[in-house]
């Protein structure tokens, strides 16, 4: 197969290496000194100044395809062509005499929905976390091989930031006409994953799909559990469950045919990882995966508990390195939907039940609290809004997506609940965490169907339905008001915490009355 990069004018590159097996690129990452292996044979790299994603140097072109289309806003900034042009050009003349790692594959286990991506990496290791991280093809499917869309990853080029026309050395640039994603000045392999799921989620809404932020998984009695949740919620830890079969931990498109997972691996968080909490990310940790910014020993033995590096340390691995997955990676039409939150506020209940239109109103919404330690300049609980449980990613208006899901939730009575695995009994510094025991026992009462008999109540400030009782969890603290010792301050609380509520849904337009008002609201308990 000619494997000419002419078509995209990446010429005189020095050697081209297009899907590698794992044990070579792990050869040639430790050769070129990217990273070192763990005790347990992970690769461990370090990715340098940036650790996480860079939300303010993405930007889109703005042309045809996109001006009317894109949310244009914060994580979803304009440039205009002659910029990225500019940009690509020089990333051209920087990538001449270099050895190139390639990785031919798919986004979309549904054939249906697959897009094929052509990743072209400098670095060995990016090249290995898009094997993980991605559908790999078969020897039939390689043979035949044609990419929709190009993603090229340059960490080494650094921009000239406002000179280049954008805001910083890193950028990642998305052309929709082109069909090219241009990665450069960082190191981070999110980029490549996020990237690359941006543009999943500006096409499968256009096709009737709805694109997901969730995790997914299945039961022995065929029935399919979605969880959304902003990092830090237990989105990747409830669903990764001994019981049941794992479709994905991250990226999902919901169709008339059901779920269907967007990857071939997971990409997990590693601070505080506890074997006893989470054996199987904990035992996914092996040959064949790679660690980034995760701090080790000197005898090679990863410290989870150690952030010196960042808090957002991870590891990347093939879905099946979980023992138990759904194979196909589709699944049937979810009966149960769960939202999680982390309420550093101490003002949500551990779980409610939700209508559609307050499901819409809380997917639009997407709360969850960053709590002091999390990021620099946080010494208090803040309260985030994440629009679709993960907005910088989702590049059309929230509405477009929310609506989608109303209509699935009708189309397939699909029950959706919201979990709290934050603070009770006080904000954070002063309530505790709710336990993770009682946080598993009430999302198996919901796919158990628990709730079935159970009569619900209405929180007069959140809205929710709060359940009366539920399995294997202390009825005191269903009811988060019960749990603070002084009731007033947890009223002034929930307050707070509705006024932020409304302050956020403001900015949305058009929204019917009925799904505002199916939100939490500033009254007086």
């Amino acid at each position: 197969m000619n494997l000419n990069l002419d078509y995209l004018n990446i010429k005189n590159y020095n050697n081209l290496y297009r899907n590698m097996s794992i044990p070579n690129l792990i050869e040639f990452a430790i050769k070129r000194e990217e990273g070192v292996l763990s005790d347990k044979g992970a690769l461990v790299v370090n990715t340098g100044k940036y650790t996480g994603r860079s939300p303010n140097d993405r930007f889109i072109v703005k042309d045809n395809i996109t001006k009317n289309t894109i949310n244009w806003g914060e994580g979803n900034l304009p440039i205009d062509e002659h910029v990225f042009d500019k940009i690509y050009n020089d990333v051209l003349g920087y990538l001449k005499q270099k050895d190139l790692f390639m990785f031919d594959g798919f986004i979309g286990a549904l054939k249906e929905y697959t897009l094929p991506i052509r990743v072209i990496c400098e670095c060995a290791y990016q090249a290995m976390f898009s094997n993980q991280m991605f559908i790999r093809p078969n020897v039939e499917q390689l043979s035949n091989y044609a990419p929709e869309f190009n993603i090229i990853s340059v960490p080494g080029f650094k921009a000239k930031g406002m000179e280049d026309g954008i805001n910083s050395e890193a950028f990642v640039l998305i052309n929709f006409s082109k069909k090219i994603i241009l990665i450069g000045g960082t190191g981070y392999s999110g980029e490549i994953k996020k990237s690359a799921f941006s543009v999943m989620n500006f096409i499968l809404p256009q096709k009737g799909v709805l694109p997901m932020h969730c995790s997914a998984n299945t039961g022995n009695d065929g029935r399919t559990t979605i969880f959304f949740g902003l990092s830090g919620t237990g989105k990747t830890t409830l669903s990764t469950d001994a019981e049941r079969r794992l479709i994905g931990d991250d990226e999902h498109g919901w169709c008339n045919e059901g779920v269907f997972n967007f990857e071939g691996g997971c990409y997990a968080k590693t601070v505080g990882l506890n074997k006893e909490k989470e054996q199987e990310i904990y035992n996914a940790i092996k040959f064949g995966t790679l660690l980034e910014n995760v701090v080790i020993d000197e005898n090679r033995t990863p410290d989870y508990n150690d952030s010196q590096f960042t808090e957002n340390a991870r590891a990347a691995y093939p879905i099946d390195y979980i023992d138990n997955i759904n194979v196909s990676d589709v699944s049937s039409n979810p009966s149960k939907i769960i939202f999680l939150t982390a309420d550093a506020f101490g003002v949500m209940p551990p779980i409610c039940k939700l209508t559609k239109e307050s499901a819409m109103y809380h997917f639009m919404s997407g709360y969850t609290s960053k709590v002091a330690g999390t990021e620099r300049g946080i010494t208090e609980p803040k309260a985030t809004f994440s629009a679709c449980f993960g907005e910088p990613f989702m590049l059309l208006n929230p509405v477009v997506y929310a609506k989608l899901l109303g209509e699935k939730i009708d189309k397939y009575k699909a029950e959706v609940y919201l979990i709290n695995t934050g603070w009770i009994g006080g904000a954070y510094g002063k309530g505790e965490r709710v336990n993770l025991s009682y946080t598993r026992a009430m999302v198996k009462a919901v796919m158990l169907d628990k709730f079935k008999n159970i009569k619900f109540y209405e929180h007069p400030v959140c809205k929710v339905l709060i359940p009366l009782e539920c399995p294997d969890v202390s009825k005191e603290i269903l009811n988060p008001r019960n749990t603070w010792v002084n009731k007033d301050e947890y009223d002034k609380k929930a307050y707070e915490l509705a006024e932020k509520f409304e302050e956020n849904f403001r900015r949305f337009k058009d929204i019917p009355s009925n799904i505002i008002k199916a939100g939490p609201h500033k009254l007086v308990i």
